[in-house]
């Protein structure tokens, strides 16, 4: 049996050659549990281009358009971007958990300062 398709738009925001780029995209497949949509990769070239689509980190995250996982006082970067999960430890990408919470409008759990 097929699960629905999911109605938000997923956009996933890389500098070129983003290390976790493989990374995200799987944690993403894992927290849709089996529901299609379509994930749209952006690769941000330079420093305009994640201004314009308001990358904060490679990469970032989007769900219709907004960041999920922003803070105040991000700023659109090229820089490899860190996640801090609710263990407190940190890598590249959004834990399948917080991914989870986030698609189903729940923000993600956080540990102190990040």
């Amino acid at each position: 049996m097929n699960q629905p398709e999911t109605t938000t738009r997923i956009t996933v925001l890389t500098a070129p050659d983003c290390p976790n780029a493989p990374l995200v995209r799987e944690r993403i497949t894992e927290a849709l549990e089996g529901r299609t949509t379509p994930v749209e990769g952006i690769e941000a070239n330079d420093a305009d281009a994640a201004t314009r689509h308001r990358m904060a980190g490679s990469p970032t995250v989007l769900l219709d358009g907004i960041d999920p996982f922003a803070h105040d006082g991000d700023v659109p970067s090229l820089s490899c971007r860190l996640y801090r999960h609710a263990d407190g430890t940190t890598d590249g990408a959004p834990a399948v958990a917080d991914l989870r919470r986030a698609l189903t409008g729940g923000r993600p759990e956080r540990t102190g300062k990040e």
